[in-house]
């Protein structure tokens, strides 16, 4: 524990612990439930142990006398546990009495919902402030908080640069691969992926029967991170040249699964967008739960992301490659800080695509505008999206900025548009 990184999401659950009995924590395998949790715990059972499974297998009710709060780490290797935290809530036990964690969505229909006794927390990899141990932060919190739009002073700087984020991209947010040794991640994160399909898939009863056909539909969604291609041009590019190509449910069955994992995590379409929401494309943008996932799977490397040889057959305007996993870094920590700042992630395109906005934040009526550049310069050109979405929404949009790989945040006196580099995001 020594090596411990502090989370944000420690701010969740100690907040969580103080109103709620019981707390699950899901997220995919490796981005540090445990950890976290311990450092919360009185009482520890790691399901995943045969003995310590055994043991509480027979004698639940223990749960119900044990130090608390009682740490049921992976429970879905003993899923009469989730029901019996779920009576025990009924019952009155007081608030931070137990934390379930799990790596895979609960979804045996014998179980209860949990919804009214059993609070949720997504639990992802690290953030970029986490990443970068970075103490000059501005705060998603406090932009969505202002009174007056577009009044709050950005300013200071970062020494993070370009190659540190594609060094991100690459290294991974999952704190036990991202501590192994430099040049190391890929082999970890290929065995990770490789699991998910050998035993995870299993675990869940999801039958495949041509192991290396998943595959190369996952490449294939990775191939079209950040864009909001269609399932269908997703497919066509995994099986091309094949006559026997696997069905459209076949393909939808590999997707809820690795969703289940909470291996993909998708942003969806803006659908707030009052009068003209009607012209909003609604098809979901897709990520991984980590780009370096994206990496891996790909065979793309740091340096092939510096010398512009990473490429992909799904274009995006304006967007590199490159750009495009960049945007799925941002994305994975927006997700971050609008999950303590209890806010929703999205993404904005009208249908003919003359309008996009890389990422929403609302919490209620108050929306945020990003846009994702990978470069450390701003033009005209960079924040006309934005200065139409101001018009389109008004006082609504409480403030707007371009996420970049630049050293400086500050604000454009011309239209008050924020520029922020990446590391300096925070809750």
């Amino acid at each position: 524990m020594s090596s411990y990184l502090s989370r944000i999401f420690e701010i969740q659950l100690a907040e969580a612990l103080a109103y709620f009995p019981a707390i699950f924590i899901e997220g995919a395998k490796g981005v540090g439930k445990t950890a976290t949790a311990k450092r919360f715990a009185k009482t520890v059972f790691e399901l995943d142990n045969l003995v310590a499974r055994e043991a509480l297998a027979s004698n639940l009710e223990s749960l119900a006398t044990l130090p608390r709060p009682v740490l049921v780490d992976e429970w879905q290797f003993l899923p009469a546990v989730w029901n019996k935290v779920r009576r025990l809530v009924d019952d009155g036990v007081p608030k931070g009495s137990f934390i379930l964690t799990g790596s895979v969505s609960k979804m045996d229909q014998n179980l209860h919902s949990g919804a009214g006794r059993i609070l949720s927390l997504r639990m992802r990899p690290f953030s970029l402030p986490e990443r970068f141990e970075q103490t000059t932060r501005v705060s998603m919190a406090a932009l969505l908080g202002q009174e007056t739009p577009f009044s709050i002073s950005l300013g200071g700087e970062t020494k993070a640069t370009y190659e540190d984020y594609v060094a991100e991209i690459t290294r991974s947010g999952f704190p036990g691969i991202r501590s192994t040794e430099t040049g190391q991640e890929r082999k970890l994160l290929n065995g990770y992926l490789r699991y998910a399909v050998t035993h995870e898939f299993a675990e869940q009863g999801v039958g495949v029967r041509r192991p290396n056909t998943l595959m190369r539909w996952l490449k294939s969604y990775a191939a079209a991170v950040a864009t909001d291609a269609g399932y269908g041009e997703i497919l066509d590019a995994s099986t091309s040249g094949e006559a026997d190509k696997p069905s459209r449910k076949t393909t939808n069955s590999y997707r809820e699964a690795f969703e289940r994992f909470w291996l993909i995590d998708e942003l969806p379409a803006w659908l707030d967008g009052g009068d003209w929401l009607s012209r909003l494309k609604l098809t979901p943008r897709h990520h991984l739960a980590d780009p370096a996932l994206v990496c891996a799977l790909l065979g793309i490397g740091k340096n092939d992301l510096l010398m512009g040889r990473a490429t992909s057959v799904f274009e995006r305007k304006n967007k590199t490659f490159a750009g495009r996993l960049f945007e799925s870094l941002v994305a994975q920590s927006m997700k971050v800080f609008a999950e303590a700042c209890e806010a929703s992630v999205s993404f904005l395109r009208t249908r003919n695509g003359d309008h996009e906005v890389d990422l929403i934040i609302q919490r209620g009526r108050r929306v945020l505008a990003f846009e994702v550049k990978i470069a450390p310069t701003v033009s005209n050109d960079d924040v006309k999206h934005l200065l139409w979405l101001r018009e389109k929404l008004g006082a609504d949009l409480v403030d707007a900025a371009v996420i970049t790989t630049g050293p400086y945040c500050y604000r454009r006196q011309a239209d008050k548009i924020g520029v922020i580099p990446a590391a300096m995001l925070g809750v």
